[in-house]
C-alpha cells in the first residue's frame, strides 16, 4: 500500500490532475466534491476510483473526461489542458479522444448493435478503420449479434456493444461510471474481462468508477478518495484487499473475513 505522495503510476500518464478542486452550491448548503486531488492515470492501465458515497469519484472522472469544470486546479488529458478550453475545444477533444461507458448503457433503441458502435464515429463525419472495427468487434465476441437491436440484446451483450463504441475510435482514455451497476454477476464479469482484455491486448486506458470490490480487483490499480481527497491506493489488488482499504474509509463497509485469499 503506499500514500498519495509516493504512489507513482509505473506507466507514463495520460492524465495528469494536480490541485483539482471542485465545489457545489453556495454558503452554508456549499459542498467541497473535490479538494485538492493530485494524481496520475498511466497510459495503458485499467484504474479503479472508488469510495464513499459522496467521496468524489463521479465529480472525478467527470472533470477528467471534460464533462465538468473544476473551480480550480489543472487536468492535462495527453499534451491538452482541459482547463479553460472552450465549448467547442471540449466538445471536439471528448468526441475524439475519449470513450464513454455508462451504467445504464446509453444505446439507441432503434440502432443495430454494429450502427451503435458506429454512430459516435457517425456523428463525427469520420469513417470506421475497417481493420480496428473487425478487431473490437471480435475483441468484444459479438460478431453473431451486430444486426440485433438492443431489446434482442441480454444485458451483458448490451454493455459489451457500448465498450465496443468506446473502444472503437481508439480514444485515448476509456471512462466506465458503474458498467456493471445493472448486470447480474455472469454479465457482469463478462464486461469486466472484457475492459480487462482492452488494457492488456489493445492497450487501452480505462479508468472505472465503482464501489464493487470484486469488480476492482479485475484492475491494476485502485484509488479511494474520501471527502474529496485521494486517501490511498492499491496495486494489482484482490477483492480482500480492497475490502479492508474501503473499511478503513467508510465505516459503513465490512472488512473480509480472515484467511480468505
Amino acid at each position: 500500500m503506499r500514500s498519495e505522495d509516493d504512489a507513482a503510476p509505473s506507466r507514463p500518464a495520460a492524465v495528469r490532475v494536480r490541485d483539482l478542486v471542485r465545489t457545489y452550491g453556495e454558503g452554508e448548503s456549499r459542498v467541497r466534491a473535490l479538494d485538492g486531488v493530485t494524481l496520475d492515470l498511466g497510459r495503458g492501465e485499467f484504474t479503479a476510483v472508488m469510495g464513499p458515497s459522496g467521496s468524489g469519484k463521479s465529480t472525478l472522472m467527470h472533470c477528467c473526461a471534460g464533462l465538468d469544470t473544476p473551480d480550480s486546479g489543472s487536468v492535462v488529458l495527453g499534451d491538452t489542458e482541459l482547463v479553460g478550453l472552450g465549448d467547442r475545444e471540449l466538445t471536439r477533444m471528448r468526441r475524439d479522444r475519449v470513450g464513454f461507458v455508462f451504467q445504464s448503457f446509453n444505446l439507441v433503441p432503434t440502432l443495430t448493435a454494429e450502427e451503435n458502435i458506429l454512430l459516435p464515429l457517425a456523428i463525427a463525419g469520420r469513417k470506421p478503420d475497417p481493420d480496428v472495427l473487425a478487431s473490437v468487434v471480435d475483441t468484444v465476441g459479438l460478431a453473431p449479434r451486430l444486426r440485433h437491436k438492443p431489446n434482442e440484446l441480454s444485458g451483458g451483450q448490451q454493455q459489451r456493444v457500448a465498450i465496443a463504441r468506446a473502444l472503437v475510435s481508439r480514444p485515448d482514455v476509456v471512462f466506465a461510471d458503474e458498467p456493471t451497476g445493472n448486470l447480474d454477476s455472469r454479465s457482469g464479469a463478462e464486461v469486466l474481462g472484457l475492459l480487462r482484455r482492452s488494457a492488456d491486448e489493445v492497450g487501452q486506458t480505462v479508468v472505472m468508477v465503482t464501489h464493487d470490490a470484486v469488480a476492482a480487483a479485475f484492475t491494476d490499480r485502485v484509488v479511494l478518495l474520501a471527502d474529496g481527497r485521494v486517501v490511498d491506493e492499491l496495486r494489482d489488488p484482490d477483492r480482500d484487499q480492497v475490502l479492508a482499504a474501503m473499511a478503513r474509509t467508510d465505516p459503513g463497509v465490512a472488512p473480509a473475513p480472515r484467511g480468505r485469499a
